[in-house]
């Protein structure tokens, strides 16, 4: 299981990474594959403003969908478009080609509540 160690986590399997006050956000390759195939990624709070742990978008596999949570407040800056067209690529390049917004971040405070690498491991037991 792919869980890069310079990138932050949630315990909704959320992961985030900073350059500056930009957050590029996505889901890890543990949630993606606990959803299997995902067929489309839905974000509608694009040049909104929500606060930690309110639901930006959706994602949606062949046998669920699932409720995305912003880890950190902030600004929907931009969205994946290419997801629209290719939500494949979550599936198969969750940290890289397959993330999903990218947010302003209004508190980088909130940072220090993420999980490290290591913490998320032993949150699904890798």
């Amino acid at each position: 299981m792919n869980i890069p160690a310079e990138l932050k986590y949630t315990k909704d399997h959320e992961w985030v990474s900073l350059d500056g006050e930009i957050a590029t956000v996505g889901i890890t390759d543990f949630a993606q594959k606990e959803l299997g195939d995902i067929v489309y990624v839905e974000v509608e709070t694009l040049d909104q403003t929500l606060e930690k742990d309110e639901v930006f978008g959706t994602v949606e596999a062949v046998k669920t969908v699932s409720d995305l949570f912003l880890p950190l407040s902030g600004e929907i800056i931009e969205f994946n478009d290419s997801l629209e067209s290719n939500p494949e690529a979550v599936n198969s390049d969750p940290y890289g080609a397959g993330w999903m917004v990218k947010v302003k971040v209004s508190d980088p405070s909130q940072l220090a509540d993420l999980l490290s690498c290591e913490d998320y491991k032993k949150l699904i037991g890798a």
